[in-house]
């Protein structure tokens, strides 16, 4: 009888769990996310007129003793996600996290330091063509990339540039938004240094570089190795700049200005 007992409390249990995570979850039908739909919804949405899709690409890298290594990987499927939402009738990609870092051997740029996967730019490049070409042959007629690191930018813009010309008489175009990026390095730059950050804006794991991942995801930047960074060194991959001052609070003015300088410049394209 007590066994009967447990086994009927169980099961109720189990339903309680069943029916709260799993029947009670909303749809993932209206997501951005390709990932997340199946693929009659992704065909209904492409007939139903989004055809636009971006294809974020971040990094796998090194970033001092203090930023996880998936940081560009986290921000910029965040900022696509919001992005896709404010633009509407477009869809967002998985993540490209392997991208080129430096040589192997011998082990040169960021693949000096553990933490960082890399792969050749021609390996790259043909990835990234192939992947815009099956978005293309399903339908959609804008494929953006966008880069959330800057060493593969020559890469993308090479890319762009093969895909349209191949592309000239397809009704499609690829577009490689540097606007996304240049809202970081210039614009972000230029607002900090306003703001009386100006000798504290490197090039690598700064305070700009922090303060973006803190607004983004703060569970990946380790509190105590920051507090404790000092005099940055080349030697523990900080590039530059001290990061100590970054907060989310300025991180987030820097997230959207890449939302805004993305939503303007793909807008614009959509338009014509």
């Amino acid at each position: 009888m007590k066994i009967l007992k447990a086994v009927t409390l169980f099961s109720v249990v189990l339903s309680g769990f069943i029916s709260d995570t799993s029947y009670g979850q909303t749809s993932q039908s209206d997501s951005v996310q390709f990932e997340k739909l199946t693929w009659t919804e992704i065909d209904n949405k492409i007939h139903s007129g989004t055809t636009t899709i971006i294809i974020p690409v971040g990094a796998t890298e090194q970033s001092g003793p203090y930023l996880a290594v998936g940081k560009h990987n986290t921000r910029v499927k965040l900022l696509a996600d919001e992005i896709a939402q404010k633009l509407g009738r477009t869809l967002v990609a998985p993540v490209v996290s392997y991208v080129p870092e430096g040589s192997t051997t011998p082990r040169s740029s960021h693949m000096r330091f553990p933490g960082t996967i890399t792969v050749p730019n021609d390996v790259f490049e043909k990835m990234m063509i192939s992947a815009a070409e099956s978005f293309r042959v399903q339908g959609f007629k804008l494929v953006v990339f966008l880069g959330d690191h800057g060493g593969y930018n020559s890469v993308l813009e090479k890319t762009v540039k093969t895909l349209n010309k191949s592309w000239h008489d397809k009704n499609a175009r690829a577009f490689f938004d540097v606007g996304y990026y240049t809202a970081v390095t210039h614009d972000y730059a230029h607002w900090l240094a306003q703001h009386g950050y100006a000798k504290e804006v490197g090039m690598h794991a700064d305070i700009s570089d922090t303060s973006l991942l803190m607004a983004a995801d703060p569970s990946m930047v380790r509190q105590q190795a920051l507090r404790q960074s000092g005099q940055p060194l080349t030697s523990q991959g900080i590039y530059g700049g001290d990061p100590r001052r970054a907060s989310a609070a300025l991180g987030k003015v820097g997230l959207e200005m890449q939302v805004n300088a993305a939503v303007h410049d793909i807008r614009s394209l959509q338009q014509e």
